[in-house]
């Protein structure tokens, strides 16, 4: 599903403008593809889309050179400190300046029980959808700190 979506926002941008996010998701809606905000935000970010005055732009040849994510074991073994759970929240505490790779590479993975994050400089909440999924996140998180 993620490729096709990704493979209609590219028609898309070929073939008309888009101005914001909503705009790209109704017409994306029209093709009966069904996106969240935050879907749609990840989308943006994988395709490197450019917004100018104009709206978004596919990235040019020169713009698409290999900037890999770096993946989450990595990042939590850099940055990652503990994760403490309050129900369906979990609070990952990072060295100073770590929260926003953290954060990131957690969005990048697109696991299902987590519903979104907020990074700070040093803290990322983790948002899951109940207390259980949280609980799962959790140990999968501090199995990747050293």
């Amino acid at each position: 599903m993620k490729i096709q979506r990704h493979n209609a926002i590219k028609e898309l941008l070929v073939k008309t403008a888009v101005t914001n996010q909503d705009e790209l998701r109704r017409k994306l809606a029209s093709k009966g593809i069904h996106a969240t905000q935050a879907t749609l935000s990840r989308d943006i970010r994988e395709l490197k889309l450019m917004k100018g005055p104009a709206g978004y732009a596919l990235p040019s040849a020169a713009d698409q050179e290999d900037e890999d994510q770096p993946n989450l074991s990595d990042v939590m073994e850099n940055f990652g400190l503990e994760v403490r759970q309050a129900q369906n929240l979990l609070v990952l505490i990072t060295t100073l300046g770590g929260a926003q790779p953290v954060a990131a590479a957690i969005d990048y993975e697109e696991w299902e029980d987590v519903v979104g994050t907020i990074a700070g400089d040093n803290t990322v909440l983790i948002i899951c959808s109940d207390a259980q999924r949280a609980g799962k996140v959790r140990i999968r998180l501090e199995a990747q700190i050293v």
